[in-house]
């Protein structure tokens, strides 16, 4: 004879595991963003530095 798990507890951790993997996947949007945000502004910064052909020079 077979050992059978109630369906609903099966559903329950399929359910909470999937929770799981929501959030998981919820984090590393979170974290792609900051990211993102922060290449988009060092790339700013940069555009900033050559603005006008010149890196770190000093104006005559």
């Amino acid at each position: 004879m077979q050992n059978q798990v109630p369906k609903g507890s099966t559903d329950y951790r399929d359910n909470e595991r999937n929770e799981e993997i929501a959030d998981v996947l919820t984090a590393i949007s979170v974290v792609a963003k900051r990211l993102a945000q922060k290449l988009t502004m060092l790339a700013r910064q940069e555009n900033q530095k050559t603005e006008g052909g010149r890196l770190n020079e000093q104006v005559e």
